[in-house]
C-alpha cells in the first residue's frame, strides 16, 4: 500500500529530492524524516540470512556510500508484537542498531531511550527475524536523536563543528524549526 501511494505521488508531483531554493551554502541541505531501520554488523547479518550473506542495494541513501539493502527484518517486542519487513542499512557497521519511532516503542512495548545513533550502550534488546535465522538482540534499540548530515565545508560555511547542537529553520507556507 505504502508503495503504491508512493508511486502515484510521485507521478502526480514528480521526484521531490531536489529543493526549491539554494539555502546559501555550499551544498543544498535536504531534510527527511528517517523511516525505522536496522544496522547490522556482518556476523549479525550471517545468522539473520545465512553464511555468506551480502547487503544488496535496493536503493542509495543520500551520504555518500550509504543504501538501503534489499534486506529487510521483522522486529519482535517485548509485547511479542512485530513490525515487519524492516528495512536494513547498509553498509554493515561494527554494531547492530535498531531506531525506531516513539509510537514504534510503544506499539512493541519497548521504553526508547533517546540517542545519537551509534550510543547503545545500556539500551533495550529485541527479537529480528531474517529469512535464514533469529537474532536475540541484548541492546542495541533506540530513538534517534534528529540530526544533521553535512560535509565538512557546509561545516564551516555554518560554522558549526561536529556534535554541536543547532536550531534548523525550514521556510514555507507551514514552516518548522528543528532543535
Amino acid at each position: 500500500v505504502q508503495q503504491v501511494l508512493r508511486d502515484q505521488l510521485v507521478s502526480k508531483l514528480g521526484q521531490q529530492n531536489e529543493p526549491h531554493s539554494h539555502n546559501g551554502g555550499p551544498n543544498p541541505l535536504l531534510v527527511n524524516v528517517s523511516a525505522r531501520h536496522v544496522h547490522v554488523t556482518l556476523e549479525h547479518l550471517e545468522v539473520l540470512f545465512g553464511a555468506g550473506a551480502k547487503l544488496t542495494k535496493f536503493k542509495e541513501q543520500y551520504q555518500a556510500g550509504e543504501f538501503a539493502s534489499e534486506q529487510v527484518g521483522n522486529v519482535i517486542g517485548t509485547r511479542n508484537r512485530m513490525i515487519p519487513s524492516v528495512r536494513i542499512l547498509g553498509p554493515c557497521r561494527d554494531y547492530t542498531q535498531v531506531e525506531l519511532s516513539y509510537t514504534d516503542g510503544i506499539f512493541l512495548g519497548i521504553s526508547l531511550p533517546l540517542r545519537i545513533s551509534g550510543n547503545h550502550e545500556n539500551t533495550p534488546g529485541c527479537i529480528i527475524i531474517g529469512t535464514q535465522g533469529v537474532l536475540h538482540l541484548q541492546q542495541g534499540v533506540i530513538r534517534a536523536e534528529r540530526h544533521v548530515h553535512m560535509n565538512p565545508d557546509d561545516l564551516a560555511h555554518y560554522r558549526v563543528a561536529d556534535g554541536d547542537y543547532m536550531r534548523l529553520r525550514i521556510h514555507g507556507p507551514c514552516g518548522v524549526t528543528f532543535d
